[in-house]
């Protein structure tokens, strides 16, 4: 993950595209090479364009076929993950812009593995911050690049899901997907 942008991308490109999956449309902007500025739930690209950095917001964003080269491999990871490879996302590559804690809570949550979700103090523990429990939470607020950087495999301290940018039912649903392709007792 990228803590700080190489150079303003406020004329750079992205492309984007949208593929179905049971949990409803997945949308993802990656720049040329393919690395993801953001995705979600969600047929808009638009709405994902906004929560990218200002650093890293592309000027200009063009939709592009799902065999595109520059959006295969995420492509092929989210189909992969909802045919049952819940580790499939795991080597996409994201870039995401903000300040040095948030952008390793970040990286922590790419570490967190499927079928094994964690509670928000436990995630503010695993962050290097024990303290920082909000701060963690609010990484998980500002994650632009879902699915990829997994913010829905956070859970509040009493084992309830929390919120989800993208509905409690999505979240609900990635997390059993994860717990039965590991074979993990279900949360919910």
């Amino acid at each position: 993950m990228t803590t700080a942008p190489t150079a303003p991308a406020t004329s750079a490109t992205a492309v984007t595209t949208t593929v179905e999956t049971p949990d409803g449309p997945f949308t993802v902007v990656v720049d040329p090479d393919g690395t993801v500025l953001a995705s979600g739930w969600t047929a808009e690209p638009a709405a994902l364009v906004a929560l990218v950095h200002p650093d890293l917001r592309p000027a200009d964003v063009s939709a592009v076929p799902d065999d595109a080269p520059a959006v295969v491999l995420a492509v092929a990871a989210v189909r992969a993950y909802y045919a049952g490879d819940v580790h499939a996302i795991d080597a996409v590559p994201v870039r995401q812009v903000s300040g040095p804690y948030r952008a390793h809570a970040w990286d922590v949550l790419r570490t967190v593995e499927p079928g094994d979700p964690v509670t928000y103090t436990r995630y503010a523990e695993l962050s290097g911050r024990p303290a920082a429990v909000r701060a963690a939470a609010g990484a998980c607020a500002m994650n632009a690049a879902a699915l990829f950087v997994p913010c829905h495999r956070v859970l509040r301290t009493d084992g309830s899901l929390g919120g989800f940018r993208y509905g409690l039912e999505v979240k609900r649903s990635l997390l059993d997907r994860e717990a039965r392709a590991t074979g993990a007792p279900s949360l919910l």
